[in-house]
C-alpha cells in the first residue's frame, strides 16, 4: 500500500540537530496539520469546481448489503473491455482492482495496476487471477451502528477523506477490526473502453481499530480517522469518490458505505 505520509524518527533530530524544535512549535505544527486535514475534507469551497461538487458523503444513502469486487489481471485488456457476465443488483458496492502481473510495466493495463490489489487478495486468501475473478461478500446489517465516509475537493495531488463508525455495542472489540477506506475513480459505461460502469481503485487506506476514539454526544462509541489520500497520476479528480467498510478478523463485513456527490444545484 502506498505510503501517504512520511514520518521522521524524532531521535534523528536529537542526534543531529543541536537546536531541537521547542515543544510549543511541535504543538503548533500538529494543530496546523489538523486544520489542514479538516480543510481537505470539508472542501475548501474557494477551490475551482467546489460549487459543482459541494457535498460528497454517504449521508442519506441506504447502507449497501453486498460488496462486489472485480479483480482484473493487468495482462487482460480483453477483460476490461468485455461485458460482465454478472451484473450486481440492488444495494451493492462494486469496485474494480487491476492486479499487477509478471510483465510489469509492459502489461496492457499496467498504468492502472496497484499493489493494493495484491494486498486485498491476500486479505481474502485468494491468488491473483490470470484473467478476471469476481468476489462477492455479504455485508452484515446492524441497526445499532452507522458507518460514514466523506471527502472534500482535491487540493494539489491530495484529497481529504474521513471514515467514521458509530456503534452502541462494541466498546472494545475482542479482536482488532480492520477499516478499509478506498479512493476510487468512477468511469462511466462507454468511456475508457469499458462497456460497464466501473469504480477503479486508485488508493487504499487500511486501519486497525482495537478501541474507539471517544464517546459521541449520543453516547455511541466512535471510531474515526481523517487522512489526506494521494491522487495517483492519470486519475481524473472530478470523478473521484470514496467508499469503505469495517471487517472483523474473520473477514466478515460488519458495515459498508459509499459517498455520493451532491451538487449545489441539487441542494436548492
Amino acid at each position: 500500500m502506498q505510503t501517504l505520509l512520511t514520518q521522521h524518527d524524532a531521535s534523528h533530530f536529537v542526534a543531529t540537530d543541536p537546536f531541537p524544535f521547542p515543544l510549543i512549535w511541535v504543538s503548533w505544527l500538529k494543530l496546523m496539520m489538523k486544520h489542514l486535514l479538516v480543510l481537505l475534507v470539508t472542501g475548501a469551497c474557494l477551490a475551482e469546481g467546489a460549487w459543482a461538487r459541494s457535498s460528497c458523503s454517504s449521508d442519506g444513502q441506504l447502507a449497501p448489503i453486498t460488496l462486489v469486487e472485480r479483480f482484473i489481471s493487468a495482462d487482460c485488456e480483453a477483460c476490461w473491455s468485455a461485458p460482465q457476465a454478472t451484473h450486481p443488483k440492488g444495494r451493492a458496492i462494486t469496485i474494480d482492482w487491476i492486479v499487477p502481473s509478471g510483465q510489469g510495466d509492459d502489461a496492457s493495463l499496467s498504468a492502472a495496476a496497484t499493489r493494493d490489489a495484491q494486498m486485498r487478495l491476500e486479505a481474502l486468501a485468494r491468488t491473483a487471477p490470470g484473467t478476471l475473478m469476481l468476489v462477492t461478500t455479504k455485508v452484515q446489517r446492524h441497526r445499532d451502528s452507522h458507518l460514514r465516509v466523506a471527502h472534500g475537493v482535491p487540493i494539489g495531488d491530495y484529497i481529504g477523506a474521513i471514515i467514521e463508525w458509530r456503534t452502541n455495542t462494541i466498546a472494545k472489540p475482542r479482536e482488532p477490526l480492520s477499516a478499509w477506506l478506498l479512493l476510487v475513480e468512477t468511469i462511466a459505461a462507454g468511456a475508457e473502453g469499458t462497456p460497464v460502469e466501473r469504480n477503479l481503485v486508485r488508493n487504499v487506506l487500511v486501519l486497525t481499530w482495537d478501541k474507539p476514539d471517544k464517546r459521541s454526544d449520543t453516547g455511541q462509541y466512535l471510531f474515526q480517522e481523517l487522512r489526506p489520500l494521494n491522487i495517483e497520476q492519470g486519475a481524473k479528480a472530478q470523478h473521484l469518490r470514496v467508499l469503505g467498510w469495517v471487517q472483523n478478523a474473520q473477514g466478515q463485513l460488519l458495515t459498508a458505505a459509499q459517498s455520493v456527490c451532491e451538487t449545489a444545484i441539487q441542494k436548492r
